[in-house]
């Protein structure tokens, strides 16, 4: 029997939990990892990217005055992970915390480099992550705190796990890597224990995590810097020449395992379990393959093809046939579009806030409708929405093309705050959601108090400028800013100012 009938399951928790702890990190030479105030009539709006990137800038101090720490949730060599709280709002976080005398300058560059790369990521199967702390001793990362667990962890708990249930993981899993090798990003150690559950419920989505090995690369380069978990690792890494196609092995490897409960390739140490790799040579012939689908063996060898260049992409791999046959078809909401196409914009700093309370306010479950419908529109897969996947939307609805031409401009011009000529994720929730699921009183004061780092009940200019610091604003352009929101110019934002902007702005979207 295979991993549907339960007997696989023993042998994968075993691998997810014992096998794949081993790390391998040989780094060759030739790779580097790598105010004055104006009248309160006179409101200047000033013009800056907003996306959730602003938010993330690297803050100095005591992160125990924001944090309290309730519980560690994994150690190591170089620090530890931990359950955290955030003070002003309740709001639950995971906290990194890495030991600065215990890294080196490269390792402390690699985690640069998974900040940069992570706060640049805007994908509802991608962690997401809001802070980046240093003090004397520590650098802390504060990401959001997923708390389903592992995907073995997450099979081992279905009784009746079926090819269905697999192909919608692995699409998930694949969705996040093909929108990251859209933009040059490859994840490098893409395994069972970097693939984490929102939550104990049934239908909870995945998300990747870890990006600490990620790496972007141009088109034409390749990486040399064997690194990633024996298991899962592709044979060219193994030979110090690779790319993004890597990853497309790696999910190989885990959809082989959720299949059937072991892992294609295996060794008495890892020397052998390499030469196994490099071999590409694995079998479908034993017993618990009997009920597995032609479709899945054959999207199976297709990922686990030795030699890169004739290995299947991961947009490839997305539209293979096993994963069409085993798709839910989800309808798109008619009525939700007809609203859509009526969102209006808002300033730039409104804008902004709305993404903040889309990012770290609402929960991944309120978010979760809004998402079905982002991805039934996004049909190539690329974690975000061009015109022309708009546009077929709304020829589905209205048969006039001026009409529908007419829509999505607008659309764009309105809802594409960011100026890539593409509806990201972000942006999407933000015009897409209901009034109420982002201006509700809670959320509200949430937001205000991400804003009111000092607790004190108002927001000051330098208060707006440490949460906003990636919007890098010279100094006149920080007054406008803040001006736009100190709507009686006393000099400080008081929580009815801060509703007062927000709940205005949505109500004439209605």
């Amino acid at each position: 029997m295979g991993i549907c009938g339960g007997q696989g399951n023993k042998r994968l928790t075993k691998l997810s939990l014992e096998q794949t702890k081993d790390q391998t990190g040989t780094t060759s030479n030739n790779e580097n990892p790598g105010s004055s105030k104006q009248s309160k009539f006179v409101k200047q709006l000033t013009d800056f990217k907003v996306d959730p990137s602003i938010f993330v800038t690297l803050k100095k101090g005591d992160l125990l005055n924001n944090y309290k720490i309730d519980q560690v949730l994994g150690e190591g060599t170089y620090g530890k992970v931990s359950l955290v709280t955030q003070k002003a709002t309740g709001l639950q976080r995971a906290m990194k915390q890495i030991r600065k005398d215990k890294i080196v300058i490269e390792q402390k560059d690699n985690m640069i480099q998974e900040v940069s790369i992570l706060k640049e990521l805007d994908h509802p199967n991608i962690v997401n992550i809001y802070e980046l702390y240093e003090d004397e001793s520590f650098f802390y990362i504060i990401t959001e705190y997923l708390s389903g667990g592992e995907l073995f962890e997450k099979i081992n708990e279905i009784d009746h796990f079926n090819e269905t249930i697999a192909a919608g993981y692995m699409r998930k899993i694949l969705e996040a890597v093909n929108y990251c090798h859209t933009r040059n990003i490859v994840h490098r150690d893409l395994k069972p224990e970097n693939i984490l559950f929102e939550s104990k419920k049934a239908h909870s989505s995945l998300k990747i995590i870890d990006f600490g090995t990620a790496k972007q690369i141009d088109d034409q380069s390749k990486l040399s810097q064997r690194i990633g978990t024996p298991y899962y690792i592709a044979p060219e890494v193994i030979n110090k020449r690779y790319d993004q196609k890597c990853d497309v092995w790696s999910c190989g490897v885990i959809l082989f395992i959720m299949l059937c409960g072991y892992p294609p390739f295996n060794g008495q140490n890892q020397q052998e379990l390499y030469q196994r790799i490099q071999s590409g040579i694995f079998s479908f012939d034993e017993p618990e393959w009997e009920d597995i689908s032609a479709d899945a063996k054959n999207l199976i060898k297709k990922m686990l093809v030795p030699d890169p260049e004739k290995r299947i992409s991961a947009s490839e791999a997305l539209r293979h046939d096993w994963m069409v046959i085993n798709q839910k078809d989800k309808k798109l909401n008619s009525k939700s579009l007809e609203k859509l196409a009526k969102f209006h914009s808002q300033s730039k700093l409104k804008a902004a806030i709305m993404q903040l309370i889309t990012t770290q306010v609402m929960s991944n479950q309120e978010k979760k409708k809004i998402q079905t419908q982002f991805k039934k529109i996004d049909v190539n897969k690329d974690g975000t929405l061009s015109r022309e996947e708009l546009l077929k939307c709304y020829r589905d609805i209205y048969d006039d093309e001026m009409k529908c031409q007419e829509i999505v401009d607008n659309l764009f011009q309105q809802a594409d705050v960011n100026g890539s000529n593409q509806i990201d994720y972000t942006e999407f929730i933000v015009a897409f959601a209901k009034k109420e699921q982002l201006t509700a009183q809670n959320k509200l004061e949430k937001a205000f108090r991400l804003f009111d780092k000092d607790g004190n009940g108002s927001i000051s200019k330098q208060e707006l400028q440490e949460i906003m610091g990636g919007a890098q604003l010279s100094e006149v352009e920080w007054n406008n800013v803040f001006n736009e929101l100190d709507l009686n110019g006393d000099g400080i934002v008081n929580f009815q100012e801060f509703t007062e902007m927000l709940i205005k702005n949505a109500n004439e979207q209605e």
